[in-house]
Order: C-alpha cells, then structure tokens, then sequence
C-alpha cells in the first residue's frame, strides 16, 4: 500500500512539477524532491532488484556518461552541475519504480497520477471561474509580479473554462496538460479494452481524458494525436497479417510517412490558420534557429549537459525571448540535446528512443505466449509502451519535455521494462490485476 501510494505520488510530482513550484515555490518544491529520492531509494533498498548487464540498456548509461563528462568542457560548470544533480534524482526515481515495481506497478501508478492531475486541473479551473474571475497568478512567482501588464504565460490560469479554454489546469500550461490527458486516454482505453478496469470507471475517464483534451485546444497534442492513430493503426494491421506478411505494412508505413512529410509542406500556410499559429510556429523558429547557431559552434560535444534551461547560465540568459517571455528550453529535445552534448550525445539519445520503440513495436504486435511457449491472445495493454512513446517522440518535435520530469521518466519506463521483458525466459502478464491484489505485490523481477 505505502509502495504503491509513493510511486503515485512521483508520477504525480513528474506530470505536475510546476503545480508544487506554483503552490509551494522553489524551496517547497526542493522538499518535494528531496522526498522523492529518498523513496526511491528506500524503494529500491526494500525490494533489491536484481540487475544482469544484458538486460540493461547500455545507451542509457552511455548517455548519463557523456553528460557528467561534459562536466568537463562544459561552458558552465556550474549549470551543469545542478543541471545532472536532477537528472540523476529523476533517473533514479524511474529505475526505481520500473525495476522494482515492474511494468504493471508502473502503469497503475501512472493512472491513478493521471486521475488526480486531470480531476485536480478540472477543479482548479473551476474554482478559479466561479470564486477567483480573473487570471490567477501563482502563490510563489519567481518574476516580478507588480509590473503591472504581465504577459499571460506567466498565470497558473486565465480564468477561461467557461469561454471554451484554454486552460491550463494545476500544471499552469495548456500542452503539458494537454499530454497528459492524451497519455491517460491512451491508458484508459487500453486498460478497458482489456478488461483493466470496470466498465463505468474506464468510460467516464475517458470522456474526462476527452473533456480536458479539447478544452486545452493544444495544436501541439492535436497533432500528437494523429500520430497516436497512426501508429495504432498499423500495430493492429501487423497483428491482423502476422510476421510472414508485414513487409506491405512497413511499405506503406514509410510510404504515408513521406506523403505525409509532402502534404505538410504543400498545406503548410492552411494548417498554421486552421490551428491559429503564426508563421513563426509561435516563435519556435526564432527559438530554433539560435539553438542551432549554438550547437553548430561546438558541434561535436557540445556546450555541456544543463538539461532545462538556467536562465542565470550565459550563454541562456536571453536567448529565446517572446513577447516578454523567456523560454528555457529549445522546443524540440533533438536540438537541445545536440546544443549540450553535440554529436556524440545526440546519438545516445537516439539510441534509447530507437531501441526503446523498436521493442515497444514488436511487444505490440508479436503474439504473447503462456508458460508453455503457446501462443495467446493478444491484449490492449501491450500496446501501451508504443503508443505513449509514440506520442512523447511526437511531443519531442515541438517540446523538450522528453528530456525531464515525467517525459524522461516515462521514456526510461518504457525503455528498461521492454528490455527486461526482452529478455525474460517467461512471459509477462497481459493485463494488471483487478482483483487479488495480493498475488501481484511483490512482483518478481526476471532474472
């Protein structure tokens, strides 16, 4: 019970971290972390997963390598200190939760994170429309609050639930909210699909899922989305054809990638109306440009790993600027990762996210087998590790978020549980428990 209540309530600090900063501020927010790392490691101390080299994915540590060396060379030793400080904290934290607690405690602690970040940002905002009637800023601003006209990024929320949205929840952020309810549909759906959860429950998350995607009106999850459907689409086509027969689907998988790539191109001015950007993607261009200007001066190793931006650290102090809002991040991970690891440290990223999908693939379309190596039926929640993977390579694109909190969490989730399951000699369940809890406490962690 204790187990499964602390790893909720890291995938809830993951999804929400600006929700304690906002409430708490910065020092309120260093406590909270402080109390994640010693759960996880008490977690991992209790339960003492045992680790074998072959099941472990060497380009994670290949990865945490490059970026504690770039200590260094690094630019700003200083940033890049503080910057690995909580890269570790949160890697440890999701080693933790997935070695010791397994897949399924993975996923029950990730939904029911979900259930009260959605629930929470649904009556924040309408508490803040019924009582509150104006934008709301937060207990701790870390800007100067008394300026006057202050730009309407810098709310926890606008007070707009009952015009349609945006909102922006307990999160303070229309797309990172966003991404979580398109994470927790694609949750919900696989586990009623699978029997996971009763009937009523599984529905009315979804159509919450639903509510609060739509009320976020984020063009960047939209679009996730499709890919979300996309990919959904053809893992159930390669089930349908099996092994012998899956060189049409690859075929026209690569085929509709390019058209699409095309399409996007031709309609690109129609799309920016139809989702009411500007030509400049809302300054990601700008944003991307200097990054690239960046990265290109060290483009082997880069400036050094800092992770999100520390807008005290030269050379980001005023680097991406809009509208009198400073960015801290690149908008698109791949970037940020050549900006501070260069070359090197770009390609050990790409591999845990290539290794990672390409297991997520076929755990989704091979067909599971009992004890006795026979084939069985094919369940929803295999599917899950491709589809949220799909959707944060997606979010990637336009974000960095797949290199913090509940991005990087869930990314080293999906990574070692499908390596473990790669290489176990028996097969792991299809579906998390819903009753008897009691047979999946302790869950054996293959050797």
């Amino acid at each position: 019970m204790l187990e499964s209540a602390f790893a909720t309530f890291v995938f809830f600090t993951a999804f929400a971290g600006q929700f304690w900063r906002n409430l708490l501020g910065w020092w309120g927010f260093g406590a909270v972390v402080a109390v994640v790392l010693v759960g996880s490691v008490w977690l991992w101390a209790a339960r003492r997963p045992r680790l074998s080299w072959r099941r472990t994915p060497k380009s994670t540590l290949f990865l945490l390598g490059i970026a504690t060396l770039s200590l260094a060379w690094s630019h700003y030793p200083g940033g890049t200190a503080l910057g690995l400080a909580i890269l570790f904290v949160t890697t440890i934290a999701a080693l933790s939760l997935t070695l010791s607690l397994g897949w399924h405690g993975v996923l029950r602690a990730a939904g029911s994170a979900l259930k009260w970040v959605l629930a929470l940002s649904l009556l924040f905002e309408l508490w803040v429309a019924v009582f509150v009637r104006e934008p709301l800023l937060p207990n701790f601003p870390d800007f100067d609050a008394s300026t006057g006209d202050l730009p309407m990024a810098f709310y926890w929320s606008r007070a707009m639930l009952f015009d349609g949205g945006p909102i922006e929840g307990i999160v303070g952020n229309r797309n990172l909210l966003g991404m979580a309810a398109l994470i927790a549909a694609i949750l919900f759906a696989a586990l009623l699909a699978s029997g996971g959860m009763r009937r009523a429950q599984g529905i009315g998350w979804l159509v919450v899922s639903g509510l609060i995607l739509l009320l976020t009106r984020s063009a960047t999850v939209a679009l996730v989305g499709v890919l979300v459907l996309a990919a959904y689409g053809f893992a159930m086509w390669a089930r349908r054809v099996g092994p012998e027969r899956r060189r049409t689907v690859y075929v026209t998988a690569a085929a509709a990638l390019v058209a699409s790539v095309a399409l996007v191109g031709l309609l690109w001015n129609a799309l920016l109306g139809l989702f009411g950007k500007s030509e400049d993607l809302t300054g990601r261009l700008d944003i991307w440009d200097s990054v690239i200007g960046l990265a290109a001066e060290r483009p082997v190793l880069g400036w050094g790993y800092i992770g999100y931006w520390q807008p005290w650290v030269d050379p980001f102090d005023g680097l991406a600027v809009r509208n009198g809002v400073e960015y801290l991040q690149a908008h698109n991970a791949w970037l940020d990762v050549w900006m501070q690891l260069g070359v090197v440290g770009l390609l050990a990223f790409a591999s845990i996210v290539v290794g990672a999908l390409w297991r997520s693939w076929f755990l989704a379309v091979d067909r599971p087998r009992d004890e006795r190596g026979h084939p069985v039926g094919f369940s929803a929640i295999s599917l899950i590790p491709l589809l949220v993977l799909v959707a944060l390579i997606g979010q990637s694109l336009a974000e960095s978020r797949l290199l913090i909190e509940s991005g990087w969490i869930l990314l080293l989730a999906i990574a070692w549980g499908t390596k473990q399951r790669q290489w176990s000699p028996e097969p792991l369940p299809t579906m998390p428990p819903t009753r008897s809890p009691r047979r999946w406490a302790r869950p054996e962690v293959p050797r």
